[in-house]
């Protein structure tokens, strides 16, 4: 007895803490979501997006409300209906005590019991129905593609927008009166309507009655949406992968497709005896015809299609298949817009002769010596300027018109690594000091200096060279994951580090931010909303933040623009460039879709992978059967303005999304001449379509069938290792046999499947103001004629005598410098095929060190040349004169590997020097040993040199 009143003052006490605690999390729940969505819209209209924000929210809300309602409305609805329908007696005999218990509670508390459960369902299925938001967008601004489905009539649009909205609908629907249908089942036994008398006999037991028609009526419901369903999946078909592609088959038209339409009637005829039941209520009729349903499913969908593909089908697939495959092919075809690729025989030579590379005079100079996954160390120590400063492991390739020529660029700016800030990564440092990179470095693509280091046509701090004048500092860059505040009262000490070097004594100079990218938070609500956001409390507290403040984030360029246009998928190698007096990031974005009807399916992630290019894990899976690049995009590097220029103009995908967000896609008409000179057929689009290439090339379906011609891309036998990644492609500028002048294009070879030897090179026209961009060439080479693929043309170079000989001083064991193979280039020169591969050095005996361009490695045919230059090594190709130069400046003395300059480096620069004379001299006894004098007395005087070379360098 003493207990009870103790366990009343707990209770008492325990309640108003329960609830306070309730309603401060409510507090802050509601604080942190409304933190969110401010700081979204405000981040959305400081690049004038803000339309994008709130239409995307409107609908999401539309959504989340509407189906939400819906499922309170069938759900409670249900079990309300399921309560009136109550006995009107109880019948204690049959009733348990737990049985009265519940009667009880529900009579009592019937609104609220019935209310919860409906509730929490409708919060879900608001929640699940907002996250289909885009395809709610896109079918209610459905554009259709003018493109007819063989098999049902239906425009491709059905099945990219409309297919999609209806089965969620019809799968939301199924899934609320299933739930309605379950509860109320639930309320009617809580009241006693449902027990085993109920379904006694003929199913006249009087309490039972009302319980039964009401669940008769709910179940026929139930079949007429499986019917939709059913009906949904006859015409999924177009989009479903079957035993060799991906649409309709010979078994899917002739027995899937009918089996659907049977199964969709058998099902609204058992919702129809489910009605039926309702009234007079006989529930072995409709449960036969269920049991007839599952039964007909398993023989009809599952067993009658493999009777039919195991002994109609596969004895004579091929011909069964031809007019399926056809059309696969004509679908795959133009969904990766690959339908108008030119395929040539090439009848190559390889026999090398004296000025054969004459008629290709102009493409020489253009040839792509610099590695851009080699240099980048190189970059980082002759253009990094201090520590805190980094370049991209893999740099990007451009063109700008230098001297009045189109020149391809090897080029990267300069961002921030706050891993290597002396002062360390503080509060301070990473949000209000270190706020931007600075400055555009590029290298000629096609030249080297005399000691092999990239020859820099931009670079410095502050940024001199060729490049038109533009603001160089990087707010906006692939480094920037961090956010950051900028900005300040006029008057006011600059905080920003700019430059590591200033006047008048010191040793760096500031800079205060003056664009109008970023949100302001001057007001102290905007400031909260941002610290609550981001969990950061000293954007309250420090004195760094004041009324001109304005805070930078999300800024990476692929971030932003995925931000901006959830509806595209972002290329995976943005690239800046210098347009219009500022440096602008570049991206290549892509409409694409899983369901256009009978094109073949893709993994994205799988096609765009290469030794370069490691696809984005958010990536993964991701498949498409249809995919434009309908949009280029800018993003300033200075105040991180988003635009998104219109490219493919009848893209159907791209018109929807349109009309769903009028004006946030810019004009085609309205990209500017200057940007237009840096826009490139893009990457993974050539990476897709050349993964479809390699068995769609082919219009005849016996071809494709039979895999007697397939194109595999190889694996990158520089760089691709045990992995086995495969080669990427490269920019290039080639003039393409029979054409009178090059043109910038993206290249790539592919091998026989399973063989290694060259089948096909293949270009397209990566010149966006070239009247042929995007015009797609493929060189077929002869069967009766082998030509060594990348792989055995890499083992060529690695073990041929000559080259060894070249590299023994960095080959062998012990020696302070290391050989590093470049990018194996393929161009169509000379009337065959010339393979193109730099070798760098790098010493191994310094801090510091980096690559250095030594030597190029020419291969035609069977002939093989290495050179200091490009031209001295096709001169050895082509019997002594390539019968074209190549511009380069010539270089008397063979460079050394790049070492940090200075006195304190004499002695290891002498080792080097011996190091190769060493090696020179074993060069020597091999050629005196092959009878070679005049090789052996040349090796032996280099080697003097190089003593003597030693000698100077110590004294």
């Amino acid at each position: 007895m003493s207990t009870r009143p103790m366990d009343f003052e707990g209770s008492t006490r325990r309640g108003p803490l329960l609830w306070t605690v309730l309603i401060v999390g409510g507090a802050l729940l509601i604080s942190v979501i409304t933190a969110r969505v401010v700081t979204d819209y405000l981040w959305f209209r400081s690049i004038d997006y803000q339309s994008v924000f709130t239409t995307q929210l409107a609908a999401r809300l539309g959504l989340m409300i509407g189906f939400g309602l819906l499922m309170f409305v069938i759900v409670f609805f249900s079990q309300v209906i399921a309560y009136r329908l109550r006995p009107k007696v109880r019948r204690a005999n049959l009733d348990s005590d737990f049985l009265i218990q519940l009667r009880d509670a529900l009579d009592r508390r019937s609104t609220a019991l019935m209310a919860v459960p409906s509730v929490t369902l409708g919060i879900l299925a608001g929640m699940a129905a907002s996250g289909a938001t885009e395809t709610f967008l896109a079918w209610w601004h459905a554009t259709p593609f003018d493109w007819t489905d063989p098999y049902f009539g239906l425009d491709a649009s059905y099945y990219v927008f409309t297919q999609p909205w209806l089965r969620f609908i019809v799968g939301f629907l199924l899934f609320a009166v299933i739930a309605g249908g379950v509860a109320a089942a639930s309320i009617h036994f809580m009241t006693g309507a449902l027990n085993s008398a109920a379904f006694r006999g003929t199913g006249n037991a009087p309490a039972g009655l009302g319980a039964q028609r009401h669940l008769s009526i709910t179940f026929g419901v139930v079949m007429l949406l499986i019917a939709a369903n059913i009906l949904l999946d006859r015409f999924g078909l177009s989009t479903t992968q079957n035993a060799n592609f991906t649409g309709l088959g010979y078994t899917d038209l002739t027995t899937r497709a009918p089996v659907t339409a049977i199964l969709a009637s058998i099902a609204v005829i058992v919702g129809i005896l489910a009605f039926v039941n309702a009234w007079k209520v006989r529930w072995s009729v409709p449960a036969a015809a269920t049991a007839l349903l599952v039964v007909s499913a398993l023989l009809l969908s599952m067993l009658y299609p493999w009777i039919v593909q195991s002994f109609e089908v596969v004895p004579d697939e091929q011909e069964k298949e031809r007019p399926y495959i056809a059309n696969n092919l004509t679908a795959t075809r133009y969904a990766y817009g690959i339908e108008d690729v030119e395929i040539e025989d090439y009848e190559a030579t390889t026999s090398a002769s004296a000025g054969q590379l004459r008629q290709d005079a102009s493409a020489l100079p253009a040839i792509r010596l610099i590695d851009p996954t080699v240099v980048p160390p190189a970059f980082e120590q002759l253009q990094q300027v201090r520590g805190y400063y980094t370049f991209p492991e893999t740099l990007d390739v451009d063109r700008y018109v230098i001297d009045g020529k189109p020149t391809d660029s090897v080029v990267a700016v300069r961002e921030l690594d706050l891993n290597s800030v002396e002062s360390g990564d503080t509060w301070n440092n990473r949000r209000t000091v270190y706020t931007h990179g600075y400055g555009m470095v590029a290298a000629f693509g096609n030249q080297r200096q005399s000691n092999g280091e990239p020859v820099f046509f931009s670079g410095g701090i502050p940024t001199v060279g060729q490049l038109p004048d533009h603001e160089p500092r990087i707010y906006f860059g692939e480094a920037t994951d961090y956010y950051v505040v900028v900005g300040s009262p006029e008057g006011q000490a600059p905080v920003e580090l700019d430059t590591p070097s200033g006047g008048e004594g010191r040793t760096e100079s500031l800079y205060t931010y003056s664009g109008t990218g970023g949100v302001p938070i001057g007001n102290w609500l905007t400031r909260a909303a941002f610290a609550m956001r981001f969990g950061d409390i000293n954007l309250m507290l420090s004195d760094r933040v004041n009324e001109e403040s304005r805070i930078l984030h999300d800024r990476i360029p692929a971030q932003r623009v995925q931000a901006v246009a959830p509806w595209l998928t972002i290329d995976a190698d943005p690239y800046p460039s210098v347009v219009d007096g500022r440096i602008v990031w570049v991206l290549d974005a892509y409409t694409t879709t899983d369901s256009f009807p009978n094109s073949t399916l893709s993994d994205w992630t799988r096609a765009i992978s290469d030794s370069r290019t490691q696809a984005d894990r958010l990536l993964v899976g991701q498949q498409v059967n249809y995919v434009r690049n309908s949009v280029k995009a800018t993003v300033d590097a200075y105040d991180g303005t988003v635009t998104l220029y219109e490219w493919d103009e009848e893209d159907p995908i791209l018109q929807t999304w349109q009309k769903v967000f009028p004006g946030a896609v810019t004009p085609k008409s309205e990209i500017s001449p200057e940007l237009l000179e840096h826009l490139r057929y893009p990457q993974d689009l050539f990476k897709a379509q050349r993964e479809i290439l390699g068995r769609y090339h082919t219009t005849s379906p016996s071809t494709w069938y039979t895999q007697t011609d397939i194109w595999q891309v190889p694996n990158d036998p520089v760089r691709g290792g045990q992995q086995g990644l495969k080669e990427p492609p490269y920019f290039l500028t080639i003039r393409w046999p029979g054409d009178t002048n090059p043109h910038f294009a993206n290249t790539t070879v592919f091998v026989p499947k399973d063989r290694e030897n060259l089948s096909v090179y293949m270009a397209v026209n990566a010149d966006a103001t070239s009247e042929d961009y995007g015009r797609m060439r493929v060189l077929k080479l002869s069967d009766s004629k082998q030509i060594a693929g990348p792989g055995q043309t890499y083992n060529f170079i690695a073990t041929n005598p000559l080259v060894a000989d070249s590299l023994l001083p960095f080959n062998r064991q012990g020696a302070s410098a290391s050989a590093i193979y470049g990018n194996l280039l393929t161009l169509p020169l000379g009337g065959g095929l010339l393979y193109v591969q730099p070798i760098y050095t790098q010493t191994t005996a310094t801090t510091g060190a980096y690559p250095a361009l030594r030597f190029i490695v020419v291969r035609f045919g069977e002939e093989i040349g290495i050179g200091d230059t490009l031209q001295a090594a096709l001169d050895q190709v082509f019997q002594g004169d390539a019968g074209a130069e190549t511009g380069e400046q010539p270089i008397d003395e063979p460079a050394v590997p790049s070492e940090p300059s200075g006195p304190e480096d004499a002695q290891t620069r002498a080792r080097n020097l011996l190091d190769e004379a060493q090696g020179l001299f074993e060069a020597a006894d091999l050629a005196l040993r092959s009878g070679d004098l005049a090789d052996f007395q040349a090796k032996v005087k280099a080697a003097e040199a190089k003593i003597e070379e030693a000698a100077d360098a110590l004294s």
